[in-house]
């Protein structure tokens, strides 16, 4: 095994570390890992990246129904938009999009850089939210009877099953506050109906690059394996460490991450 397989390897470790941790954030790791660390192609690597995450979110979200943290009722109308959004994406637009999107002159934008660089804004406008710390109306929400904007509800689902089938990203960030804003969820209710869902439509959208990609399932389950590990890690450390305070430092993280990202791509 290569010295950067390694790394690779400690990555996925820290992506579980990071979602035990602070309840989301470390899927926005698993792509750049992939593709950088494994040489993964960006289509590849965001497939195994839904597998992952909704590997890892399943774990975390049978602890939360024995918890009864999960509104079922929420998950089944957020999910069910998203997770159709998201297995047509993968099964049907991705495959379609071409090569070669854009070409002036010298300069020609293929499909894997333009993944890369929608996943760098995506990078970059989850790390604000992070470093932001609370959304504008999460403390709204308490533990009060639950309210539904379903039009709302079902357009967000939709939108985010899209995000999550190009770029491989869980999409807790975008997740959580429209549970709160548009469902009326506590916080904490919230966080937990949201793994659920994530898991949900990840494993979903697996399903349709199954079809269409060759999967690698020795390598994707030991990966998978060491980021379940990380959470329970992460779940345990967080009895010591304030989750709160590690979000913020994680999304400045990202942020430069993100920021390579959009530079790296250029470059090439």
């Amino acid at each position: 095994m290569e010295v950067i397989e390694i790394f690779g390897f400690v990555g996925a470790l820290l992506i579980g570390v990071t979602l035990g941790l602070i309840g989301g954030g470390g899927s926005i790791l698993t792509v750049p890992v992939l593709v950088y660390l494994f040489h993964f192609s960006p289509v590849t690597a965001t497939a195994y990246s839904l597998f992952v995450v909704g590997s890892s979110s399943l774990v975390g979200a049978i602890q939360n129904v024995k918890k009864k943290l999960v509104d079922f009722k929420t998950t089944v109308l957020f999910a069910l938009p998203a997770f159709m959004t998201v297995y047509i994406t993968r099964k049907y637009i991705v495959p379609i999009i071409p090569e070669d999107i854009l070409s002036i002159g010298n300069f020609v934008l293929n499909k894997d850089v333009a993944i890369m660089l929608l996943f760098a804004f995506i990078m970059i406008f989850s790390s604000y939210s992070m470093i932001k710390g609370k959304c504008e109306h999460c403390e709204e929400a308490k533990d009060v009877l639950v309210s539904y904007n379903i039009p709302m509800i079902l357009l967000e689902g939709i939108v985010i099953g899209f995000i999550t089938g190009i770029v491989g990203a869980g999409g807790g960030f975008l997740i959580i506050p429209a549970l709160v804003v548009l469902a009326k969820l506590s916080m904490k209710r919230a966080v937990a109906t949201s793994l659920l869902i994530i898991a949900i439509k990840s494993l979903i959208g697996f399903l349709g690059d199954v079809q269409n990609l060759q999967i690698d399932w020795s390598f994707l389950l030991v990966f998978t394996s060491f980021s379940i590990v990380g959470m329970f890690i992460g779940v345990y450390l967080g009895n010591f460490v304030k989750g709160k305070k590690l979000k913020k430092f994680f999304g400045w993280f990202v942020l430069v991450m993100g920021i390579y990202i959009l530079i790296n791509e250029f470059r090439r």
